[in-house]
């Protein structure tokens, strides 16, 4: 099991009101290995490719929406913060990132490969179940501090 840091969801000033949440970590592997598979995927293209200038990736529709679905990973905890070692479960930063690719998805509809398609279709279809099992848990977790009574952060 994981411990996982909810942003502005503590309940008072010190570090051990900071919420957390016990998840199972299968989720967790699940994601990493749909990540590494994504990233040995564009390294296989930047390199048949050529890739650009300075070891960047090429500016393709992939690494478009590899970026995205990389940053709706970040939000729902399964990368954590290189500084920290947190994993960081903001699930309406992880929403916003899904929508995104939602709306790619439907604005590029019939111009995209077979390939092309699928992969992102495949992509999407597992970020929107992560993102079930990870609002899940939330609301849970959020539930049982209501229910004891403890009093959210506010905002900062």
């Amino acid at each position: 099991m994981s411990e996982i840091i909810i942003p502005g969801g503590g309940g008072g000033d010190s570090a051990d009101d900071t919420p957390k949440i016990h998840v199972d970590s299968d989720w967790k592997a699940e994601a990493q290995a749909e990540r590494d598979r994504l990233d040995a995927q564009a390294e296989e293209k930047t390199a048949a490719s050529g890739g650009s200038p300075g070891g960047m990736p090429p500016a393709n529709f992939q690494t478009l929406w590899s970026e995205l679905a990389s940053q709706a990973y970040v939000f729902l905890g399964a990368i954590p913060d290189p500084k920290t070692g947190q994993a960081i479960v903001a699930p309406e930063y992880a929403k916003h990132y899904i929508d995104l690719l939602g709306v790619l998805a439907e604005k590029t509809q019939g111009n995209l490969s077979d390939e092309e398609s699928e992969e992102f279709q495949n992509v999407l279809v597992e970020l929107r179940q992560v993102f079930v099992r990870v609002a899940g848990y939330v609301a849970a977790e959020m539930s049982k501090k209501d229910a004891a009574g403890e009093q959210p952060a506010p905002d900062a």
